[in-house]
């Protein structure tokens, strides 16, 4: 089309409209359907009542009291401290000198084994030490004697130096005065110089033979240090063929039998100090960000509670996470090494709180509602709730109940859809 005056029109393009007005109709049937399904079935919820005997169902009565995150864990006692006591020589059990659990001192011998290589070794090696003592012994013989020679030898060069200087020196001045000829004083003069130099010569071997002979002796006396310290270390053995407890305790897991074959290394005992007594437990690894060292824990034994502390854990995490607790004042009388403990180890610090007993019915409400009792004790009621942090005895209440409330805590099984529960007893 062309606008009067002769302008050329623009042509507009019509958008497709998505949510035509059948559209928008079904939408509001559908929404308008699903409001009155839930509202039926809130309806039904709310009014739903079933009558129950009351004698089926858990009726435990809304607290305040103090309220702690704990897990329970079966905990073994055992020592403090154990010792390992293993072979420290192979050989056969000749005696055993303890009983296994006898209470030991520091020392004390347990187990007596026999090695006859060990002894032969010991005597070939005392041998080639006393050989070695006896060489030393006359070598050292053999040198002073040469010493001794060649002193008496530098003796009589003294001697004949002397001698030839006195000679030279008179034929010196018999010459001088031309009373001998030149030619025997220069003999004087030749065997006075020979004379000299011998002697030098001589005191410098002297010199030579004595270092040598110091470090002759020298490397022979190490040599025997060396076997001797061999030999003292070969007493060690032989004396370690004599297993002793290496301090006080109380012997356990006594393994040895006469004529036994222990070798070198192979565990024969174990020694636990009498110092105390610890627990160790083993956690699910849930709970692995949750512990550290001094961590309090409680056992109850004989109505009576004891406190304890974590003091270990194991690095190692393969069938759970090991702890190890030691007591925190006295250890309870007559426990024995071995003994389970029920351990409470505590996640938190104890703290009031509005409480509500552990049941069955968590499982189908997901801790949303509840049935709570009327005062008059002929009903039970949908009532909203909010609980917080658990332990095996307890959940926390947040919301919803309040101390002295009576609420159903047993299964909910079957009565999930129930708006409100007739408590009424069978008639007999």
């Amino acid at each position: 089309m062309h606008k009067p005056g002769g302008g050329k029109t623009m042509d507009v393009a019509i958008q497709k409209k998505t949510w035509t007005r059948t559209r928008l109709l079904l939408l509001a049937t559908a929404v308008l359907v699903a409001v009155v399904v839930v509202v039926s079935r809130m309806a039904a919820a709310g009014t739903a009542k079933l009558n129950v005997d009351p004698e089926r169902l858990t009726i435990s009565a809304v607290t305040r009291g103090e309220f702690q995150e704990f897990v329970p864990v079966d905990g073994a006692v055992m020592p403090i401290k154990t010792i390992y006591l293993d072979a420290p020589e192979g050989g056969t059990v000749q005696r055993i000198l303890v009983e296994d659990g006898a209470t030991l001192t520091a020392g004390q011998p347990i187990i007596q084994l026999a090695n006859t290589d060990l002894q032969l070794e010991m005597v070939n090696r005392e041998t080639a030490v006393f050989d070695l003592m006896n060489n030393l012994h006359n070598t050292r013989n053999l040198l002073q004697q040469n010493r001794i020679q060649q002193l008496n030898q530098l003796a009589d060069i003294d001697y004949q130096l002397r001698e030839a200087r006195r000679v030279y020196e008179l034929n010196r001045t018999l010459y001088e005065q031309k009373v001998i000829s030149q030619q025997e004083f220069l003999q004087t003069q030749n065997n006075y110089r020979f004379q000299q130099r011998r002697q030098q010569l001589t005191r410098q071997s002297l010199r030579q033979d004595s270092l040598s002979m110091g470090q002759q002796i020298g490397q022979m006396q190490q040599s025997v240090g060396r076997m001797q310290s061999n030999l003292a270390l070969m007493r060690r053995k032989l004396d370690d063929l004599t297993i002793k407890a290496p301090a006080a305790g109380r012997i356990t897991s006594l393994n040895a039998e006469i004529g036994e074959l222990k070798t070198r290394g192979q565990r024969i005992g174990e020694l636990d100090m009498l110092t105390g007594l610890k627990v160790r437990a083993t956690l699910d690894q849930y709970y692995i960000s949750r512990i550290f060292a001094g961590q309090k824990a409680e056992v109850t034994l004989n109505d009576k509670r004891y406190e304890l502390r974590v003091t270990k854990i194991f690095p190692q995490v393969s069938r759970g996470l090991q702890v190890d607790l030691e007591f925190n004042g006295p250890t309870p009388p007559d426990i024995r090494r071995g003994q389970s403990l029920p351990v409470r180890l505590a996640l938190s610090d104890p703290t009031q709180a509005v409480r509500v007993p552990r049941g069955g019915f968590n499982q189908k409400t997901g801790g949303n509602w509840i049935f709570k009792v009327s005062e008059d004790g002929t009903k039970a009621y949908r009532a909203d709730i909010r609980l917080g942090r658990q332990n095996p005895e307890y959940y926390e209440v947040l919301a919803g109940l309040k101390p002295g409330d009576r609420v159903v805590t047993s299964s909910y099984e079957g009565y999930e859809t129930m708006g409100e529960l007739l408590l009424k007893a069978k008639a007999d």
